[in-house]
């Protein structure tokens, strides 16, 4: 846990050598860098438990919602978002606005409602630990630190209330996905032959879309491996053919973007997992790169993820419910049975169907999102990455970066293009209803 600390550590020096020339150092505790190592620290967790990319979003999107109130609170022109999201109405206002620092406390509402929602509830603890060192250390006076902590755990809680209604709870317990024998379904694929994750994930109340299956797609080219005319055949030869010539730049592609949470290694009699940000957590990071590189101040840099949280948080709901109504088999499968036993995607097939790419939708509603707030070229070096061993990559971008995110599936050999295709055209509906639909920034 020691890691957790030191995230915080130069902040912390930085805060001590100052404090002897000023009362409060607002600079360091009000630092939009902060607020990212924060978040930053939300996502080691979400990694260190290893959450599916649906349930991650849900706690990124509750997580960013509790900081953003807050700010949305501080008279600085950003507006609740009570009465645009499905059941949350008013947030609290601070009794006496003058005795709340609005960032600090922002700050412990983030943190506070994301250790609610994982496992590893120490870890998170130990960063609101260091949260109120710092402000201590920054010279906060005693009275603004618990008056802000207060507020901070108290916007928390009705956020978590709030949360406790989206019908995930009931999810928990609900029927388990068949395997059928019907030609063209999904069945679990190798090596580990995991059942289909959180096949009601489409019973998950939304938060700006009106239903799960509101921006639903044409259903996937009909199965057909018997007719080389078909569609259906057509698609698959090319991830066939793809996977057999790929490129050292297309594998790079490919790997940049698997962001597989939980990835099963084997290893002659052996089997070990590695643990990977989910493409969720990917985008919830280009946040935090796309707030740097535009030196949004932290306000903004809260709005920002909070808006791009709620865009990922819809567009899993709209992908998994057309994945679990289409219920379509993976290129694995149809390539194994059919054509070569032996045939392996570079990639590790993720365990849920097939249509449409989760990477296409998510990718495109965050980069459709943070166009919006950053502009249609703001190139940016994506490091999100070098956590786990690859190195950064450019994009002149976000939608740039979206389209590559999508194709990577193509060439991971995990989707057929269809499922790539139709994937953005949801991801950009989703994340023009976004900000079509919220009121946020001044």
């Amino acid at each position: 846990m020691l890691k957790y600390c030191l995230y915080l550590l130069p902040l912390l020096l930085i805060t001590a050598g100052c404090r002897q020339q000023r009362p409060v150092n607002n600079e360091v505790l009000h630092s939009p860098l902060l607020y990212s190592q924060t978040v930053k620290q939300l996502t080691d967790v979400v990694v260190h438990d290893i959450f599916s990319p649906p349930v991650a979003s849900r706690i990124y999107v509750y997580s960013t919602i509790a900081g953003y109130e807050v700010i949305a609170h501080s008279g600085k022109g950003y507006r609740s978002l009570a009465g645009q999201l499905h059941g949350l109405d008013a947030t609290p206002a601070p009794a006496d606005s003058a005795a709340i620092d609005f960032p600090f406390a922002a700050l412990i509402a983030l943190s506070t409602t994301g250790k609610a929602l994982i496992f590893s509830e120490d870890k998170l603890q130990l960063v609101i630990d260091s949260l109120q060192l710092l402000a201590r250390e920054a010279g906060l006076p005693a009275h603004k630190r618990e008056a802000s902590i207060a507020y901070g755990q108290q916007m928390a809680k009705v956020i978590l209330d709030w949360c406790k209604e989206d019908n995930y709870a009931q999810t928990r317990s609900g029927v388990k996905y068949t395997v059928t024998e019907e030609e063209g379904r999904w069945t679990p694929t190798p090596p580990a032959y995991m059942s289909a994750i959180e096949p009601q994930w489409n019973q998950i109340r939304t938060m700006v879309i009106d239903s799960a299956n509101e921006f639903m797609v044409p259903p996937p080219p009909a199965f057909n491996m018997k007719d080389s005319a078909s569609d259906f055949y057509k698609m698959t030869r090319e991830i066939y053919d793809m996977g057999m010539t790929l490129t050292d730049e297309q594998k790079a592609i490919a790997d940049f973007w698997d962001c597989n949470p939980y990835k099963l290694n084997l290893s002659g009699h052996v089997s070990f997992a590695t643990k990977k940000i989910t493409p969720g957590g990917h985008w919830i990071n280009i946040c935090g790169i796309a707030a740097r590189q535009a030196k949004a101040d932290f306000n903004k840099t809260v709005c920002t993820y909070a808006k791009v949280a709620i865009a990922l948080m819809d567009a899993f709901i709209v992908c998994w419910d057309e994945k679990f109504r289409s219920n379509l088999i993976r290129p694995e499968t149809v390539i194994n049975k059919y054509w070569d036993e032996s045939w392996k995607p570079y990639l590790q097939t993720p365990p849920f169907p097939e249509y449409t790419s989760g990477h296409s939708v998510v990718s495109t509603a965050s980069a459709t999102v943070l166009t919006q707030l950053y502009g249609p070229s703001l190139a940016f070096r994506d490091s999100s990455e070098l956590d786990f061993g690859l190195p950064s990559r450019d994009f002149p971008s976000f939608l740039a970066a979206s389209r590559e995110a999508a194709e990577s599936r193509l060439y991971g050999g995990i989707h057929f293009r269809p499922a790539v295709e139709e994937g953005i055209v949801q991801g950009r509906q989703v994340g023009e209803m976004v900000v079509k639909r919220l009121k946020m920034e001044p």
